[in-house]
């Protein structure tokens, strides 16, 4: 069989969205000149489309045209390595997925805990933020609800106010074991995301939960924020402001 016919009949069992390079293809190495030259030519004739050098997708095509690939997909060798996780998705990504934001990016921020360059993969940007947190597959939505709260001022589109009240809502839909490990997982964050967090968490669930995040704040610093008190009960005596 043809180089060009493994190729079509590789890409064919591919979902759309999925990001492939070279070594998807069981190919040996006397052949990859054949295989990148096959590969051009399909994203030359619009069948799949080139994300950046050696990394291509099959477009899912809607009645608006072709839809953009999934951001895990785009940086999925930048989230996993060797089936361990190096960081996760955040910011926009982030937003959108718990409801604060409908707006898309061709930025992709992800976290990580090793400080790392931005860097551009085609029309993307993407930026890492350090995590001082190890992060486990485990834990990766309670750092995006922490993310969320520590940028909830930079949210697109959103009042301050209701994003807090969106993450309340979601942060009370946590159980018992998740509310400690929110709390022992936002102790390394800035002051003013402890204090947010927990004025979220007493207000959820009590201020037994939240004592550890109140004492680790300075008694006389305040927090500006600008939530609204029938969103933020307890925001006082955290001295939000």
């Amino acid at each position: 069989m043809k180089i060009s016919d493994i190729v079509i009949n590789r890409i064919n069992r591919f979902k759309a969205g999925y990001i492939f390079t070279y070594e998807d293809f069981d190919i040996p190495v006397k052949n990859k000149s054949a295989l990148k030259m096959a590969l051009n030519r399909l994203a030359e004739s619009g069948k799949i489309i080139r994300l950046s050098k050696g990394r291509f997708y099959k477009p899912e095509v809607s009645q608006f045209g072709s839809l953009r690939p999934p951001e895990y997909q785009v940086v999925k060798d930048l989230l996993e390595e060797e089936n361990r996780i190096i960081g996760y998705l955040t910011g926009l990504s982030a937003f959108n997925n718990l409801g604060l934001t409908t707006q898309v990016s061709n930025t992709i921020q992800i976290g990580t805990n090793i400080s790392r360059k931005p860097r551009k993969r085609g029309k993307y940007s993407i930026r890492f933020i350090l995590q001082k947190n190890t992060i486990t597959r485990d834990n990766i939505y309670l750092l995006q609800i922490l993310d969320s709260i520590r940028f909830i001022k930079r949210i697109p589109d959103a009042g301050v106010s209701d994003s807090c009240r969106i993450l309340i809502g979601h942060i009370k839909k946590m159980d018992s074991p998740d509310q400690q490990k929110l709390v022992k997982l936002a102790l390394k964050y800035n002051p003013g995301t402890r204090a947010l967090t927990g004025a979220i968490i007493e207000q959820a669930f009590g201020s037994d939960i939240s004592v550890q995040l109140y004492e680790s704040l300075n008694t006389v610093s305040e927090y500006s924020f600008n939530i609204s008190s029938n969103v933020l009960e307890k925001k006082s005596k955290w001295r939000i402001i």
